[in-house]
């Protein structure tokens, strides 16, 4: 295994995450983790149900190899004062959503170094526990670094936080978080984006499809599963509908309306 350089704020915070899914003794299975490059550039393209998802991947990604990822997140995140400068300190990208150049130039230039940069294509956060159209910007990253895309599927990260549902504090002890890192996906420069795109959404729901079927608890009934296998989790339409609503709800408060 290569040796990888200390990085004392980066491996605090794996250290603290590591302490806090230990007190929640949460279970974890993965399956490809193999897929994951032991050097060289890669975009880490993972479903987005929950709110610790990116730490969940770094969590088993730094257990298999000791590879740390570089994630893109909004620059709001960034603009919190010590949030903000932890994330900088672990060389995480600032996202600004009006302005996504100097983003993008970085994450490429990272990926060119050899780094490993996490991104949710989804770009939000989804209720409906589906995988939704994506964003192109993982396959742009890609073709313009030269390097391969990792899809990564995460199922039962949701139950810990999620958007839409107050999780109980005794609702995270024991929960077990189930992964798919799916083979490598080579984009060309000369690829068509939104065709690769979509390849890549189809890739990323065929894990999901996987983890859910293999998931050894049973969600009927469940807020945390999606509604065609049971659970009462909202569609993909009535998902859609409630973050339009809180979008429009934004840029009016925003324009003083």
């Amino acid at each position: 295994m290569t040796c990888r350089p200390n990085e004392a704020i980066y491996d605090t915070a794996i250290f603290a995450g590591r302490g806090l899914f230990g007190f929640w003794r949460l279970r974890r299975a993965e399956t490809g983790l193999a897929n994951v490059p032991d050097s060289g550039g890669a975009v880490i393209a993972m479903t987005h149900f929950g709110y610790l998802e990116f730490a969940l991947v770094e969590w088993a990604t730094w257990l298999h190899n000791k590879r740390r990822i570089r994630f893109m997140a909004k620059r709001a995140v960034f603009d919190k004062p010590v949030l903000g400068s932890v994330l900088r300190g672990m060389r995480h990208i600032s996202v600004d959503m009006k302005a996504g150049a100097s983003a993008y130039a970085d994450a490429v230039a990272a990926l060119r170094k050899g780094e490993l940069i996490g991104v949710f294509p989804e770009a939000g956060v989804n209720a409906s526990f589906t995988v939704r159209e994506l964003k192109t910007g993982a396959v742009r990253l890609a073709a313009e670094a030269g390097v391969p895309i990792i899809p990564v599927a995460i199922w039962g990260g949701h139950r810990l936080l999620t958007k839409n549902h107050k999780v109980g504090f005794r609702e995270r002890f024991g929960v077990l978080v189930t992964y798919a890192f799916g083979r490598p996906m080579t984009i060309a420069a000369s690829d068509d984006v939104r065709e690769s795109t979509g390849e890549l959404r189809d890739e990323l729901q065929r894990l999901v499809d996987g983890l859910q079927a293999d998931y050894p608890v049973d969600g009927t009934g469940k807020w945390w599963h999606p509604r065609h296998l049971g659970g009462t989790a909202p569609t993909p339409e009535a998902a859609a509908a409630a973050d339009e609503e809180r979008r429009r709800r934004r840029e009016q408060a925003a324009s003083g309306h």
